[in-house]
């Protein structure tokens, strides 16, 4: 069978997709065929040596995997020919899968299998921030930064399932349009948006800020927080990773936030599963419907990191079996 493997540590050149022995189920396993794989920032990490996790090339990437049910135990309430979405640390990029049912979550028949693969991580990340991390509440106020890429755009909509307000920071006007039809309320440019956001909330400022950003916007969006107000660190996209000055935080009785979902969804059973009930009546509604950037080949993803890598991808970037 296929597989998507790092066989070199030197990010998407060092990508390629070689033969490998076709995997088989153990015990207590699903065996998923799989259709689809997003590409996503860990799997660009993973690439390059610089994830907290290291394995050591060759090595499968597939952070978000879709496809059929091959094999199923029993007890494990999956059936082969079941359709699904699926997520592991790394792994799912090959034609066939191994994995535990925990990381299996069933698939609505209107969800098609590349949407489904731009779902697991980035919803899932997207729900345990709000959800779990903030204790969002209908009718806050959400911003979120860098609202155009697939956590972004994750993080407008699962906002939007549970009652919020949203608005979306964005570069350009290209991505303030993907943000749009992501469901964003309002649309600010990164330039100025301090000034734009205390104009849109009549000078109190966010509940929550999202941030998957980084680098030099954490004052800004600290001063952009209402009283009791919770910033998420969610990641660093911009490349360096800023400091806090907390003398900031009891001023507006302000908090700062480490989002964390692997390390802590992965180890604690039943977790996720928990997490995709919550958001399966938005998918149904429609609320969540994950923008797919661009769809590649599976021997696209190098192109596909490539593009992850320069910011150049709007949405989730998808590639297909």
């Amino acid at each position: 069978m296929r597989a998507i493997q790092v066989v070199r540590l030197e990010g998407p050149s060092g990508v390629e997709v070689v033969e490998v022995p076709d995997a088989s189920a153990g015990d207590n396993e699903v065996l998923v065929e799989v259709r689809a794989v997003g590409a996503s920032f860990p799997d660009l990490l993973l690439s390059q040596g610089l994830y907290q996790l290291k394995p050591e090339p060759p090595f499968t990437l597939g952070v978000d995997f879709a496809g059929v049910v091959r094999a199923a135990p029993e007890g494990s309430g999956f059936v082969e020919g079941d359709r699904v979405a699926c997520v592991l640390p790394y792994g799912g990029g090959a034609e066939l899968v191994p994995l535990g049912a925990d990381s299996v979550f069933p698939l609505p028949d209107g969800v098609s299998f590349e949407a489904a693969a731009a779902l697991p991580m980035n919803y899932l990340t997207a729900q345990f921030a709000l959800a779990t991390r903030a204790g969002l509440r209908s009718g806050e106020t959400v911003l979120v930064h860098g609202a155009a890429g697939g956590v972004g755009t994750a993080s407008l909509q699962v906002a939007k399932g549970y009652g919020a307000r949203t608005i979306a920071v964005v570069s350009t006007e290209e991505k303030a349009e993907v943000a749009r039809r992501a469901g964003a309320d309002e649309v600010v440019l990164v330039d100025g948006f301090l000034a734009a956001v205390k104009e849109l909330t009549g000078g109190v400022g966010v509940d929550v800020v999202v941030d998957v950003v980084g680098g030099d916007l954490m004052t800004d969006s600290l001063r952009a927080l209402a009283p009791l107000g919770r910033l998420l660190v969610v990641g660093f996209t911009a490349g360096s990773i800023p400091e806090v000055r907390v003398n900031r935080l009891l001023l507006n009785n302000i908090d700062v936030r480490g989002v964390g979902w692997g390390a802590y969804a992965m180890v604690r059973p039943g977790f996720m599963r928990d997490q995709w009930r919550e958001l399966l009546p938005m998918l149904e509604s429609g609320v969540v419907d994950p923008p797919i950037g661009a769809t590649y080949g599976i021997d696209e993803m190098p192109r596909a990191l490539t593009d992850l890598a320069e910011r150049r991808t709007l949405g989730k970037a998808v590639c297909t079996f």
